[in-house]
């Protein structure tokens, strides 16, 4: 089963090959690409599968998610510092 994770961009970075930016999940905040969602900008929601950005969504949404990930005992902002980079150890 594929699972995404709602987080708000944060930030823009368009210095290399790809659209990245730092994405916020909880009080954590990760690089993610933002490639797939262009024309996500700062305060936009996204839905996140394994460090990309897959979809924008809106805050209701957002929240609707959060919620049945809490009803299902599945809601965990992954462990580690602020904006500390994804890697296989730490996908939201």
């Amino acid at each position: 089963m594929c699972l995404g994770i709602p987080g708000q961009v944060v930030e823009l970075d368009a210095g290399g090959e790809l659209l990245m930016g730092k994405v916020a999940f909880g009080g954590v905040r990760r690089r993610v690409c933002l490639a797939h969602v262009a024309d996500a900008r700062p305060g936009d929601w996204v839905l996140v599968h394994v460090g990309f950005a897959i979809g924008r969504i809106d805050e209701a949404e957002a929240a609707r998610v959060f919620e049945l990930l809490e009803a299902m005992g599945e809601a965990r902002v992954p462990d580690g510092p602020v904006d500390a980079p994804l890697d296989a150890g730490s996908r939201p």
